[in-house]
């Protein structure tokens, strides 16, 4: 069994990222229960509030178990909880891992999703010796796809009807980035 890995709490100029609470289930509900934020998504809406509160237990697990971090978001002007960001399926033996996020649309377009898994990887790599890090989007999530080149993502393949949800069947690309060509920001990588 590994050792437990803390959630790290990291700052940007605009994002607080952080250890999920209980009190999260309520935003967190919003956000994975809205059809428009979710319909790139790999699973259907959530339709039951319960969902929340398995999520956040899930996230502690994932912390336990020393698999990975998932973090909630939140916007520093205003304390507002706007998304989550996760880097998961953390392989020390591959030295690899997967990126994921999801942002309520109200931050869409905002560079946040950016910010935010900058200042993920940022800690992934100087904390978990990576190599690799992987992500996949829906091919028509042109968002995303712009999110995952900024942070220097190389599109490497296409999966090809790999999401069947409610019935639409969907392809998604595939992104990796590797340690030497991560490129931190300008701005100074937050420390756990």
């Amino acid at each position: 069994m590994r050792a437990p890995l803390p959630t790290p709490s990291l700052h940007t100029a605009r994002l607080r990222l952080r250890a999920f609470e209980d009190a999260d289930a309520n935003g967190l509900f919003a956000l994975q229960s809205s059809a428009r934020i979710l319909r790139y998504w790999d699973a259907p809406p959530w339709t039951e509030r319960s969902r929340a509160e398995k999520f956040i237990a899930a996230c502690r697990r994932m912390e336990q178990e020393g698999t990975g971090a998932r973090v909630a978001v939140d916007r520093v002007s205003d304390g507002a909880f706007i998304g989550w960001c996760t880097l998961n399926n953390w392989n020390p033996d591959f030295r690899s891992a997967s990126l994921g996020y999801c942002f309520d649309d109200a931050a869409w377009g905002q560079g946040y999703a950016t910010e935010a898994a900058r200042a993920l990887l940022g800690w992934a790599f100087g904390t978990l010796d990576l190599n690799r890090v992987q992500a996949e989007a829906d091919t028509r999530n042109a968002a995303s796809a712009r999110v995952l080149e900024k942070l220097g993502f190389t599109r490497e393949g296409t999966l090809r009807e790999d999401c069947v949800v409610n019935g639409d069947v969907s392809d998604s690309w595939v992104y990796g980035l590797l340690r030497r060509e991560w490129q931190p920001s300008s701005e100074p990588v937050p420390t756990p």
